[in-house]
């Protein structure tokens, strides 16, 4: 069994609680090996390096 509220939540206080789901936009970082946006952490897609040794062979 679920909880119920004793009180009804008004719109406002309800939409104040929902303000900060907001997406925010990914952080990209420079390729250290071919100078290409990628995400940090993981593999360019561009030339499939990582920490400037290739791990993946792209076409």
């Amino acid at each position: 069994m679920s909880i119920c509220p004793k009180n009804k939540s008004s719109k406002a206080r309800r939409d104040k609680r929902r303000a900060n789901w907001k997406m925010s936009a990914p952080n990209l970082v420079k390729c250290s090996k071919c100078g290409e946006l990628m995400m940090p952490h993981r593999v360019c897609k561009a030339c499939g390096s990582y920490n400037k040794r290739e791990i993946v062979t792209v076409d």
